[in-house]
């Protein structure tokens, strides 16, 4: 065997000797806290595995949590920190600003659907950092979503005008914060008012945001308020939606300019 076979095959050898991850290291790292609650449960092992087959396609990692104690260790290992149906008010005075600290580290976080629900007053930081305080939703219902921000990551793998079913939330502005909508629901594809007995339909009006980002405290936020039913982290529109915000806020990567 030549110098230069010998070479070629140890090389072929170390090749397959050297660990995968080595090939494909993570490019980042998220928290995800998704604790079950009275409407929010079922979703919970059907996101966990939609969200293993998103990181292992496009190579990052998290841990997922149903326990606040993680807010305890070192959140600096993470780009992003999740709530997944899960609000800030779960957490501890400690826990809060710890989360506070990070944030104001340059950490980064990503609200999703019922996490944006918080009790008003409870953590006034919070409110803002989501960007919108929750008044209250009608029934689930199927609606027209219009993308008004073809230029950010969470909605390029969604149409202009999308079918989509889910709670709309109704939601103020207390705080006077300034959000970048990205998606919109047109009121005049479904019905505001059809609610609760005992509760009244609020209509926004043209400005009615369903998801948006901003930069709050030092760092990027990413707020969705879809996501209501299991089947949702199933569908690929959604889970692109997702993924598009989960990339801009833990890399801040990805918008057109």
């Amino acid at each position: 065997m030549t110098i230069a076979r010998t070479a070629r095959a140890l090389a072929a050898t170390l090749a397959v000797m050297v660990p995968s991850s080595a090939w494909a290291d993570s490019q980042f790292k998220l928290l995800v806290l998704a604790i079950p609650n009275k409407y929010h449960y079922e979703y919970i092992p059907v996101a966990r595995d939609s969200l293993e087959k998103l990181a292992k396609l496009h190579g990052f990692d998290f841990t997922w949590t149903n326990n606040t104690s993680a807010f305890d260790g070192d959140l600096r290992q993470y780009a992003a920190v999740m709530f997944l149906n899960t609000p800030g008010e779960e957490l501890t005075p400690a826990q809060r600003k710890r989360f506070e600290d990070y944030i104001h580290a340059g950490g980064n976080a990503i609200v999703v659907h019922r996490a944006a629900i918080t009790p008003p007053n409870n953590w006034v930081w919070y409110e803002k950092l989501v960007g919108r305080s929750f008044v209250n939703h009608p029934m689930v219902q199927t609606a027209v979503v219009n993308t008004t921000d073809r230029d950010f990551p969470a909605t390029f793998g969604i149409p202009a005008r999308w079918i989509w079913s889910d709670e709309f939330y109704v939601t103020a502005n207390p705080y006077k914060v300034a959000i970048n909508p990205v998606l919109n629901v047109d009121e005049a594809s479904y019905d505001p008012t059809r609610i609760w007995p005992g509760q009244v339909g609020i209509r926004m009006g043209r400005d009615h945001p369903v998801a948006w980002y901003h930069r709050y405290d030092g760092g990027r936020v990413f707020v969705t308020t879809l996501g209501h039913n299991v089947e949702m982290y199933r569908d690929s529109k959604y889970l692109a939606h997702l993924l598009g915000g989960i990339y801009w806020t833990a890399t801040g990567l990805g918008q057109q300019h």
